[in-house]
């Protein structure tokens, strides 16, 4: 317990700075002490006008926050219900036309960049162009000291984590399904298509960034 109360205070004194860089680079962004403050936190960015949509993604998941929207009256757009590959492909489509996208990131670095690699790239482009406001959501675990270890970061863990869930309701071939390491690999079931680094927000504010201190995702 002693260990785990200073991580958190080494965590809050991280986020704040990160936060800052953030800011600098024209992000709005939030520190959160725990997930229901970052649940909150991101409800007061959406109306129940909005049509909001996202990416896959475990640290949703873990907030509670898209059950949170479907049974709480919001217009959502819902890949996971989708009955068959062509609806999720429509859902994928009618993403890039939300007024708001949910996401989190494979890896931030301290001063406030945002890294994140995709297998079909619609979680990227929507980041990157399309829904009027998009919401990053991502647990301390997530930040790391620079560009080059973030980078690192989502190739060699998150990669294969996500491959792990991936290849437990689908068969893949990658070797980092198999091994849980990076293989570099240049298979047609490779995740790690799209490698985007968000460097600056622009128009500014349009990505909003939660960093929330606990661990969430990967």
């Amino acid at each position: 317990m002693t260990e785990n109360k200073f991580v958190k205070e080494r965590n809050k004194k991280l986020g704040i700075k990160t936060v800052e860089a953030f800011k600098k680079r024209h992000f709005d962004a939030y520190f959160c002490n725990d997930r229901a403050e970052a649940l909150n936190t991101v409800l007061s960015h959406i109306s129940k006008d909005d049509v909001i949509a996202w990416g896959g993604s475990t640290t949703m998941a873990e907030l509670g926050l898209a059950d949170y929207l479907e049974n709480n009256g919001y217009k959502t757009i819902n890949r996971d219900k989708a009955p068959d590959a062509e609806a999720k492909r429509k859902c994928a489509y009618d993403s890039f036309l939300a007024d708001v996208f949910l996401m989190s990131a494979n890896a931030i670095s301290e001063d406030g960049q945002l890294v994140n690699i995709d297998g079909l790239g619609n979680r990227v482009a929507a980041l990157a162009f399309g829904p009027k406001k998009v919401i990053v959501v991502a647990g301390m675990n997530k930040v790391v000291k620079n560009l080059e270890e973030a980078y690192t970061r989502a190739r060699t863990y998150a990669a294969p984590c996500n491959l792990q869930r991936i290849a437990a309701v689908a068969d893949n071939k990658t070797p980092c399904a198999a091994t849980g390491t990076c293989g570099d690999c240049l298979s047609p079931d490779s995740i790690c298509c799209q490698i985007i680094t968000t460097r600056l927000c622009r128009p500014a504010g349009r990505i909003v960034v939660i960093l929330v201190n606990e661990e969430l995702g990967y």
